[in-house]
């Protein structure tokens, strides 16, 4: 089992920045991907950005070049540093970890409570 633990949220007005921090705990060791992802009122939840054992990043080409992802194993801690915050972006975040399928175990993906973050204009 691996548990996720989101902060950082709150509310910022429009240009400003926020980072979220996700504190992973458990078997780490099967995970092979963290991510954020969004859900706004009324929308469905969207991948925000990715990132693999590789280190490789990935962006929703609406975050891109404002939205960095990182992780620091030694902490495993999956941060999102927001930048250029607009009133889209205002939703619950969620992070999320994702075990692939093996000989043991079914794919799964494991999820924090959400962090709010409100961007207001």
């Amino acid at each position: 089992q691996v548990q996720l633990v989101e902060s950082g949220g709150g509310l910022v007005q429009s240009g400003g920045s926020l980072r979220l921090s996700c504190a992973a705990s458990g078997t780490m060791f099967m995970i092979n991907a963290m991510g954020w992802y969004r859900q706004a009122p009324g929308k469905q939840r969207e991948l925000v950005a990715s990132i693999g054992n590789t280190g490789r990043p990935n962006y929703v080409n609406s975050v891109k070049g404002r939205f960095t992802i990182s992780r620091d194993n030694t902490k495993n801690t999956l941060y999102l540093q927001m930048n250029s915050l607009k009133p889209e972006d205002t939703a619950v975040y969620y992070c999320n970890a994702h075990r692939p399928r093996t000989y043991a175990y079914a794919e799964y993906d494991f999820w924090g409570q959400g962090a709010q973050v409100t961007v207001s204009s």
